[in-house]
């Protein structure tokens, strides 16, 4: 029974235990009987190293995981793929090398002193982030003791086991990997050298744009080697598609606009009449602020006006930004400089927390009211900020400088000397302002407003998708469309990145229904055709219909190297500042460095205690082959031109002092591989998941 009343009173875990247990129901399921659920090769979504992924559990999954949210359907998606492929080959893994999770070393990772990673997120409290070992330790007597019947509970606690053993079992490859790094003594030697070898050099630097793109040729070969020597950058694992695709953007009409203006001219009479500001407004979809603005804080189209009126003047309609507005002047006041005030919090999150807090709140203010207690003495006893061994007291502070709740009360409501209360993200303050600062005298007004979106009409809308269909109707080819919408402003057109089978975004366009919509037809159509159907993209504001779109398909390239025709736009300037680099080195060839600096126009330039191990230098920029050049030259030595990141350079090192040796090679060693071992936990699994055999059909699905 004390478990159960525990769990009433933290209704949080409750919900996130609901939905959990039941998550962990189909993940038991789908991890100790795959087969039992994929009955039928067509609900087959992927297999992961032979093992089968169900679409049915799948989607049960997802529903349970994440009914009721408003999180990219495409990327939770992904996250669910992503997460039942890692346990797949996690468990793997770990059978072949003989790792496991022993039922006391399970029973430690919840229980014990220090807990998993699972657990520390899941029972940490809100507010401190701590791990509540109170309401832990709850559990686990419900749970020795056999008193833990509520199914729903038991069935999380189950996948939440499993989680544990999953998460333990990859923390123990990580440890066996980092444990197998071995820094050899020579190459901490060398490493130590890299590191502790500092020279200064001076050098010419011509960049690229010293020749003109014409004064170069540039041929396929040359497309070709610089693909091969950057294989590793460009080279694609799967199958990619490019759309070509013409935007036509949705914009109000006048008739829209004139819509709305009306709408807000409509209101005037009585706004300005109303006695009840707070409730008009909130009925009529505007906003009221307690706050007094400055003439600097308010909106240029007002700005200068509002100063003007009486108090109880409405003015407008009036157009600001994309919306048609009116303003009304509630009142004006001169607003002091800085304030201080001193405060006595009372931490709360929940809302049992809140009103709890409330009540204590409402009775210290009524003992300081009443004259049997002192501010500074209730501070010191119930306070719970740092504030409280000053008596509360938060010093003087510029607007702006406290949370808006808190600044509104103290600047523009409060009178010196009496009490009030006042809720913020951090839970209930007894507040008292107790001197405030005049110096500049500046007047602040508080208004109200109407504002009425200015949004294209469904009519807008069907116009501007009309135009669409009719061009999709007579332009089956993309080339054809390109050509028929060149001469129209109104139409943009763009290209899409790369895109996968599995992709749910387009560059600009952004993610979502539609644009998944679009890689689906693009993994379906033909090299050139237009696709059949306009795809409709929302304002995510809104919601209105801001752009329709028409898609072509403007390349398919198979895995490997992009051919050229993919890829030439992409690494045109790349390849050419490769040519010209390739020039100029050539013309360079042979000269000092103050001969290079005068026949180029430039200066000669210094970089002062760069190593072997910099990898990016204030004066230079990021430039390795330059650095790894100069490093290997001997002292007064000039290189031969390097082509580089910006351009070509010729470096000379004119200071390099001995390096001592290493004192304590360990040390070094430790050094040296410790970036590596950081970077185990993030490469481990991404490099399983490489190697694995997966076969990944979701595009058929969704």
């Amino acid at each position: 029974m004390a478990l159960i009343g525990q769990i009433r009173k933290n209704s949080w875990i409750l919900i996130v235990m609901m939905a959990l247990a039941s998550l962990g129901v189909i993940i038991m399921y789908m991890s100790d009987d795959r087969t039992s659920l994929t009955g039928g090769s067509q609900f087959v979504m992927g297999k992961v190293n032979g093992e089968k992924i169900d679409w049915q559990a799948f989607s049960r999954m997802e529903d349970v995981m994440y009914r009721n949210s408003t999180a990219d359907p495409y990327e939770r998606r992904a996250y669910l793929w992503n997460y039942l492929a890692e346990e797949i080959i996690i468990k793997k893994e770990a059978e072949k090398l003989g790792l496991g999770v022993s039922k006391p070393e399970l029973i430690d990772l919840q229980f014990g002193p220090s807990p998993s990673p699972v657990i520390m997120q899941r029972f940490s409290d809100p507010a401190t982030r701590q791990l509540d070992r109170e309401q832990l330790n709850q559990f686990k007597t419900a749970i020795e003791g056999g008193t833990l019947t509520d199914p729903q509970i038991r069935a999380f606690w189950a996948y939440q086991e499993k989680e544990i053993i999953k998460d333990r079992l990859q923390s123990k490859l990580n440890g066996m990997v980092s444990k197998a790094l071995y820094t050899p003594t020579w190459m901490a030697e060398m490493g130590y050298a890299d590191m502790n070898q500092r020279f200064d050099m001076a050098y010419v630097k011509v960049p690229f744009d010293e020749l003109d793109n014409t004064e170069v040729t540039v041929e396929d070969k040359d497309y070709q080697a610089f693909l091969k020597e950057n294989a590793a950058v460009y080279e694609q694992k799967e199958e990619t598609r490019v759309l070509r695709y013409a935007v036509f953007n949705v914009a109000s009409s006048a008739a829209d606009s004139a819509k709305y203006e009306k709408t807000i001219a409509d209101l005037l009479e009585e706004f300005g009449t109303t006695e009840n500001d707070s409730l008009f407004v909130e009925r009529n979809f505007g906003f009221i602020d307690a706050a007094y603005y400055q003439k600097e804080n308010l909106s240029a189209a007002i700005a200068d006006t509002i100063f003007k009126l009486s108090p109880g003047t409405v003015y407008g309609p009036y157009l600001d930004e994309n919306a048609y507005m009116a303003v009304k002047l509630i009142d004006r006041k001169v607003v002091p400089d800085s304030v201080r005030s001193r405060h006595i919090l009372i931490q709360a999150g929940s809302p049992m927390e809140l009103a709890q807090a409330q009540t204590t709140v409402d009775s210290l203010k009524g003992l300081i009211e009443a004259g049997t207690h002192r501010f500074d003495s209730l501070a010191l006893a119930f306070g719970s900020d740092a504030t409280r061994d000053k008596g509360g007291d938060l010093g003087f502070a510029g607007p702006g400088m406290m949370v808006k709740p808190f600044n509104d009360l103290i600047f523009f409501d409060a009178e010196p000397g009496k009490l009030y209360t006042v809720t913020t993200q951090f839970g209930v303050h007894l507040v008292e302002v107790t001197a405030r600062k005049y110096v500049n005298n500046n007047v602040g007004v508080k208004v109200a407003y109407l504002l009425e979106r200015i949004m294209p009409s469904e009519e807008t809308q069907a116009l501007v998708k009309d135009k669409a269909i009719a061009l999709m109707g007579t332009h089956k080819k993309l080339d054809k469309l390109i050509e028929a919408i060149k001469a129209d402003k109104d139409i943009e057109l763009g290209t899409s990145p790369l895109l996968k089978k599995n992709d749910f975004a387009i560059g600009d366009l952004g993610s979502g229904q539609a644009a998944r919509d679009m890689v689906r037809w693009a993994f379906s159509g033909d090299k050139g055709e237009v696709s059949p159907e306009v795809y409709s993209f929302q304002n995510a504001v809104n919601l209105t219909v801001d752009k329709f779109v028409l898609a072509g398909l403007k390349s398919v390239q198979p895995a490997g190297l992009p051919s050229l025709d993919n890829i030439r736009e992409e690494i045109k300037q790349q390849v050419i500042n490769k040519k010209k680099g390739e020039l100029l080195a050539e013309r360079m060839k042979g000269q000092d460095l103050e001969a290079l600096a005068s026949k180029f126009k430039t200066a000669v330039d210094t970089a002062l205690a760069v190593s072997f191990s910099s990898s990016f230098i204030p004066e230079l920029g990021a430039e390795p082959k330059v650095i790894a050049t100069a490093a290997a030259l001997a002292l007064s030595k000039a290189s031969d031109p390097i082509v580089g990141e910006s351009g070509v350079f010729v470096v000379k090192v004119i200071n390099k002092p001995e390096v001592a040796p290493a004192t304590d090679l360990a040390a070094t060693k430790r050094t040296l591989s410790s970036p590596s071992r950081a970077q185990i936990p993030a490469q481990v699994m991404p490099a399983l998941v490489k190697k694995a055999d997966v076969k990944d059909k979701r595009s058929n699905f969704f």
